[in-house]
This record gives structure tokens, sequence and C-alpha cells, in this order.
């Protein structure tokens, strides 16, 4: 599906930077981007998932390691 990106001159300016550097078009750099993110987001919820299991499975073993 097509959109129109509106940018500040700025944040043009720092996309143009990027697309550059990776040796990419805006457009695929802006895609990827967006999946980078993504991906951030599920893997700090899987983290945040993983971390409170294991907190609950081995609360009696961390109390006592505190002690």
């Amino acid at each position: 599906m097509a959109m129109t990106l509106r940018l500040s001159p700025d944040d043009d300016r720092l996309l143009a930077e990027l697309a550059r550097a990776e040796g990419l078009g805006k457009q695929e750099t802006v895609a990827r981007a967006i999946r980078e993110a993504a991906e951030r987001r599920a893997h700090r919820e899987q983290v945040r998932r993983l971390s409170s299991s294991g907190r609950a499975r081995y609360a009696e073993l961390l109390d006592r390691l505190g002690q």
C-alpha cells in the first residue's frame, strides 16, 4: 500500500545519510527501520515475559539468595 511520509528537513537529511551509508534507497531504509523497531519491541516483550516467569518460578530461591 502506498503512503506519503512527511519528514522535517532534519529527519529527511538523517534518512538520506542513513540510506547512503546502508547503500539503500530511502524507501527500503524506512521499511527496514520499521521491521527492526517491531523486532526490538517483540524481543523486549519476550524478555519481559520470560523474566516475569523466571521470577515467579524461582521466587523462593531468589528470596533465600537475597538473605
